[in-house]
């Protein structure tokens, strides 16, 4: 069964959907519907189908899931890392979603760095291309890969959500550091 649920978060409504006790698709969007467009729909048909056939299952709560949205909002950084995702590609975007994970909260990676770790350095657009086609948002932390000079890039959900994610990590992983 394939489950939904939109929490309210600083930086906007998440949705999160799960199937098989795994995350498939997450953002910043205000339902599943808004999320598939974001998304695209024909990279999740299973959940597209489900939607259109009005079984998605639509929940205020999945538990364990949206307790680890609430307390990464509410500062506890590592309430995502250990929640499992369920994406696949192919053999480098896989590496590279894995090495966005190892990234820590409070640090960034620039694409160039990111191709490196995944273990072709010379595939910086195919890293930018990895963190486009991840699905798994917040999860599979996207945010963290920049560009080589240190700006943006770009995100899915705005710059804006990006850019918010960013401080937050890094006033939380401060934070920490100092205590």
């Amino acid at each position: 069964m394939t489950s939904t649920a939109t929490i309210p978060t600083p930086a906007g409504p998440f949705t999160v959907v799960v199937s098989d006790d795994a995350v498939v698709a997450s953002g910043w969007s205000a339902d599943a519907d808004a999320l598939l467009a974001v998304i695209g729909a024909a990279r999740l048909p299973s959940v597209a189908a489900e939607l259109d056939a009005g079984t998605l299952a639509r929940r205020r709560d999945l538990g364990p899931f949206t307790r680890a949205v609430r307390d990464y909002h509410d500062g506890d950084l590592a309430a995502i890392d250990a929640v499992p995702v369920a994406q696949s590609s192919g053999p480098f975007t896989n590496r590279a979603w894995d090495e966005l994970r190892a990234i820590p909260a409070g640090e960034s990676r620039t694409y160039s760095q990111l191709a490196a770790s995944s273990g072709r350095p010379a595939a910086i657009r195919a890293a930018g291309t990895a963190c486009a086609t991840n699905r798994a948002a917040l999860f599979v932390p996207c945010h963290r890969a920049l560009r080589s000079d240190g700006t943006l890039g770009g995100f899915a959900y705005g710059l804006d959500v990006k850019r918010w994610l960013l401080a937050h990590e890094a006033q939380a992983a401060s934070a920490a550091r100092a205590a």
